[in-house]
């Protein structure tokens, strides 16, 4: 049963920050397994039935590498050998795969939680009906109609990843700047601080429950170009 984030998995995060090593990892593992992985499989099972009562339906998977992040870094191809992420990180996912489905995110760090909604990692067909679809006035729209809602709940639009519109849609209308995207990614950019509802579960759903709800327009919006393979531009009300 979740009864909320306790001070010992914040503390936990703070230190594991400035002693980012396996010894002192070992030495806090019970701390990791009770405080870190018990809370968040125990929140996200409380929060499951919630999460799939949304439209659409959000999956959140109560086990490492499903719905909680694995804290182990991947540092093979990575100047930073620091072998452990200082925070908790969950996913919530409308589609088949949490990396490659549009979701809602929730990183919880020792001093403040970052959020927001994104798809993050568009294949070929995605992206060509990403880009289908933001050239259609009424999809368009719908789309900044839906970035207006994560700006709302504190999320903005990340920058693009291209200095220019791809060869071959060259434009100068409103598309152009959603042209230069290839993932849609609406998130905090500085750590929100924690309320008193972090400690209490019921009330640290509801905040987490609000905090998606505000981002189910842009979450629906990119789940519908996971459609039937015509490519055709989402029709999503606002």
């Amino acid at each position: 049963m979740f009864s909320g984030f306790s001070p010992e998995l914040f503390e936990f995060l703070r230190e594991l920050e400035q002693n980012n090593s396996k010894d002192w990892f070992d030495a806090n593992r019970k701390t990791y397994e009770f405080h870190f992985k018990q809370a968040a499989q125990d929140f996200i099972a409380a929060i499951s039935p919630k999460m799939a009562a949304l439209q659409p339906p959000l999956q959140a998977i109560p086990k490492v590498n499903g719905s909680l992040r694995r804290i182990n870094r991947d540092i093979r191809f990575s100047k930073d050998k620091t072998p452990y992420h200082p925070h908790m990180h969950l996913v919530f996912w409308a589609g088949d795969h949490p990396n490659r489905s549009a979701g809602m995110h929730f990183v919880l760090k020792g001093n403040g939680l970052g959020f927001g909604a994104g798809y993050f990692g568009m294949v070929p067909v995605v992206l060509a009906r990403y880009r289908k679809a933001v050239c259609d006035d009424d999809a368009r729209q719908n789309l900044e109609a839906a970035l207006a809602a994560a700006a709302d709940a504190g999320s903005k639009l990340e920058p693009p990843s291209l200095a220019r519109v791809p060869r071959g849609l060259a434009t100068y209308g409103p598309e152009a700047e959603f042209l230069k995207h290839k993932a849609i990614v609406a998130r905090t950019f500085d750590d929100v601080p924690y309320g008193t509802w972090i400690k209490d579960g019921d009330e640290t759903i509801a905040q987490f429950m609000a905090l998606t709800k505000a981002h189910m327009p842009l979450i629906s919006w990119l789940a519908d170009l996971d459609g039937p393979e015509n490519g055709s531009a989402p029709d999503v009300p606002r």
